[in-house]
């Protein structure tokens, strides 16, 4: 019963994709600068914006691009897409050849040059999502390669391992852009299988057992000293559920590419992110090590981060109480973050009140790749 009440569920998804979320989105389109907007407010309106972030042009190229796979009105989803790798091989890039951080409105280039590791991961992902359809692949994988080619060159930690997440490097380590890097080396090793991305994406894997999970209940941690160490005192005691979630359904994902058995930590990470919904199913924020609450709001990724790895986890068991908590979920996001014209609000409080002022563009990637997974492990 909880598999077919999970498959009406990945219908459901579908539906509200294609007669809602990709229809607002692509309403609102590109800017006269040929830009995706960076943000609606809550009724939908443009709001204007001097920058928009290089990572929104990355999610939302992402997005059109899934869409079109999906089969949503594959001429639309298909200009967008395209629009948005001109940019991503274009006029997002610095001399460097990597990415830069922000554009300006007017389409006059970039206003934020500075290289930045968590957006340099998005642009290689979406040109690898894209040229899995609608873009070309001769565009998208050479401009992807050369990316990768600086970023090995200027970025790379030669001594301790991973990458610098901005130049000059900064103190603080980071395990999110290594993530979102891991992510848009999957999603290359699809596109582009006769290249090296699966012995990046093993390097990052590597890190994640031996640096990220190294401290107290082998738990992700957030921030590391320069030499991928563990910190002292608050920032070490501060973990994050959605992103203990995330790295359930990346770590399964990277174990079904490299036909590998599903790695111990996946349990580990799921049975500690489980541990801290509330009696709805919903997530928070951030968690000690504990599990008390340390910052209790809420808001969308981490509730599409929690579905993700509930699917993992049912790919890999077929056990009904996975299916329920898929389940659970879905409902809570499309009970009270999506909204029934295709937007959402991005962010509530502990007692359910809103905290959200706008809605920023860039939720929509952990919307639409959550329901995209949930229709394919459902075949729906």
């Amino acid at each position: 019963m909880t598999e077919s009440a999970l498959r009406r569920r990945a219908r459901e998804a579908r539906a509200w994709l294609f007669d809602s979320c990709f229809p607002l989105w692509a309403e609102h389109g590109l800017t006269d600068a040929g830009l995706f907007p960076e943000v609606l407010s809550l009724d939908h309106d443009d709001l204007a914006r001097d920058t928009t972030r290089v990572r929104v042009q990355a999610r939302q190229t992402y997005v059109f691009s899934e869409a079109w796979r999906l089969g949503w009105k594959r001429d639309t989803a298909k200009r967008l897409a395209e629009a948005g790798v001109a940019v991503l091989s274009g006029p997002a890039l610095a001399p460097s050849g990597l990415p830069g951080r922000s554009l300006a409105a007017d389409g006059s280039g970039l206003r934020d040059a500075s290289a930045d590791l968590y957006d340099i991961a998005f642009v290689l992902f979406a040109l690898a999502e894209a040229a899995r359809g609608p873009a070309a692949p001769e565009t998208c994988l050479p401009a992807a390669r050369a990316i990768l080619s600086a970023l090995d060159e200027t970025m790379k930690d030669r001594a301790h391992g991973g990458y610098a997440e901005a130049l000059p490097p900064p103190g603080p380590r980071q395990q999110n852009p290594h993530m979102h890097l891991l992510e848009a080396c999957l999603s290359l090793a699809k596109a582009d299988p006769q290249a090296d991305h699966p012995a990046r994406a093993a390097e990052i894997v590597t890190l994640f057992n031996t640096r990220f999970t190294a401290g107290p209940g082998g738990l992700l941690g957030e921030t590391f000293l320069p030499d991928w160490s563990a910190p002292s005192g608050d920032a070490a005691e501060v973990v994050e559920p959605g992103h203990q979630f995330e790295w359930v359904w990346l770590l399964n994902t990277h174990a079904r590419a490299a036909g590998l058995p599903p790695p111990e930590a996946m349990a580990r990470l799921y049975t500690f992110g489980v541990s801290t919904l509330d009696d709805a199913g919903r997530a928070c924020q951030a968690v000690t090590r504990s599990g008390a609450p340390r910052d209790p709001s809420r808001r969308t990724w981490p509730q599409t981060e929690a579905l993700k790895a509930h699917l993992a986890m049912y790919e890999q068991r077929g056990e009904e109480r996975y299916a329920s908590a898929a389940c659970r979920s879905f409902d809570v996001l499309m009970d009270e973050f999506l909204t029934e014209d295709g937007g959402w609000i991005d962010h509530f409080a502990a007692d359910g009140s809103v905290l959200a002022k706008d809605m920023p563009a860039s939720t929509g990637y952990h919307v639409v790749l959550a329901f995209a997974e949930l229709i394919r492990v459902m075949n729906a």
